[in-house]
This record gives C-alpha cells, structure tokens and sequence, in this order.
C-alpha cells in the first residue's frame, strides 16, 4: 500500500505537467479567459488537495492518541468559494465554469489514480 506522501507526489508531478499544459494553452490560443479560469481552478484545487493530505495525515496521528480532528472542509470550501469569487468578480479574465472545472481536477486525476493502481495491484 502507497502512502499519502506518494500518492500526493504523484499527483503534484502530474497536476505540474497539466498546469505547463494549460499556460501553454493560454499563452498560444485565443481561449485565454477559457485556459485563465482552468488554471486558476486548478491552483487552489492543488491547495484543496494538499490541506486534505495534510489533515489526513494529521487525523491518523490523532486518531492514534484517541483525539478527535477535522478534515479541513471547511477550509476548503472556502478556498474553493474565493476561487469562485475571483471568477465572478473578473469575467474578463476568468471564465467560473472553467474554473469550477478546474476545482475539480486534482480529485479527478487521484480517483484515475487509485483505479489504475487498484487494477495493476490485483492479485
């Protein structure tokens, strides 16, 4: 079994390369408010997903000692709703459906993730 700490490098290398993609995109079509709101979505859905590795690993320890802890959600809704308003409040620059999408994406690639590992690892 892959740790948190792997999985998450994992994804950071991936999420990189995807976010290389996306400024190249930007920076080479004329979608740029398309590729602005994706990138953008898709920063503060890395933040999303580090905070939830950092509780994770946060809730094991404390669920080791007995303590009770939160996941974070409340965090990172936040992050996603100020992801949102930024959007909203600069349409000009950020397309918000993008960026919902964008949100959304690191969970995406983590769920593809553990099939691919899942189906690999089968005995």
């Amino acid at each position: 079994m892959q740790t948190m700490q792997e999985i998450f490098a994992r994804q950071k290398r991936a999420l990189f390369f995807l976010l290389a993609l996306l400024i190249l995109g930007w920076a080479f079509t004329g979608a740029k408010e398309i590729f602005a709101g994706l990138l953008l979505g898709l920063i503060f859905g890395l933040y999303n997903f580090w905070i939830l590795i950092r509780r994770m690993e946060q809730f094991d320890k404390k669920l080791d000692q007995g303590k009770k802890v939160s996941l974070g959600s409340g965090l990172r809704f936040a992050s996603g709703v100020a992801a949102a308003a930024i959007a909203m409040s600069m349409p000009e620059y950020f397309n918000l459906i993008s960026t919902v999408i964008g949100l959304m994406i690191p969970y995406a690639l983590l769920l593809v993730d553990r099939i691919f590992y899942h189906v690999k690892h089968q005995s």
